[in-house]
């Protein structure tokens, strides 16, 4: 029998990787830094893949919600935007300096009625019943803004 392995889903706490890895390195270590406050989803919404988060500079948020083909949920604090992804979106790709990919917090998987919390806040709503935004374009953008050509490793 052959067995891989698949990276959980259900982290403990919310870390990041903002450092790239190139192809045939080691991955950096994951540090903790401070991400977002918890971000709720919007009722009605299932995130049946978890999520994880990539935040980008508020000022490249406009420019990016432009040319997606199709986004998801997209929070915002005072100084960046927050994009909903499948977990593991990570996995095989180096981020640019100045992305910050934040892996799930089991609590941005519940929706919460009712009262709003601090934090970020929801400033898009999904373009159809998904949370998610498509990594890949989302990650060819943030490249191209950040003036980086995109890598990936298709080793795990």
């Amino acid at each position: 029998m052959d067995l891989q392995h698949t990276r959980d889903p259900r982290p403990s706490a919310a870390t990041v990787r903002d450092r790239p890895c190139s192809s045939g390195t080691a991955r950096p270590p994951r540090r903790r830094r401070p991400g977002p406050a918890p971000l709720s989803l919007p009722v009605g919404l299932r995130a049946g893949l978890g999520h994880d988060a990539v935040g980008t500079s508020a000022s490249h948020g406009e420019r990016i919600l432009a040319r997606l083909p199709r986004a998801g949920c997209v929070f915002a604090d005072e100084g960046r935007w927050w994009w909903i992804v499948p977990s593991g979106s990570d996995i095989g790709v180096a981020w640019p300096a100045g992305a910050h990919y934040i892996v799930g917090d089991p609590s941005w998987t519940r929706a919460r009625p009712g009262a709003r919390a601090a934090g970020p806040r929801l400033i898009h709503g999904p373009d159809g019943d998904s949370p998610y935004t498509a990594p890949i374009p989302l990650y060819f953008l943030v490249c191209r803004l950040a003036g980086v050509p995109p890598r990936w490793s298709l080793a795990p």
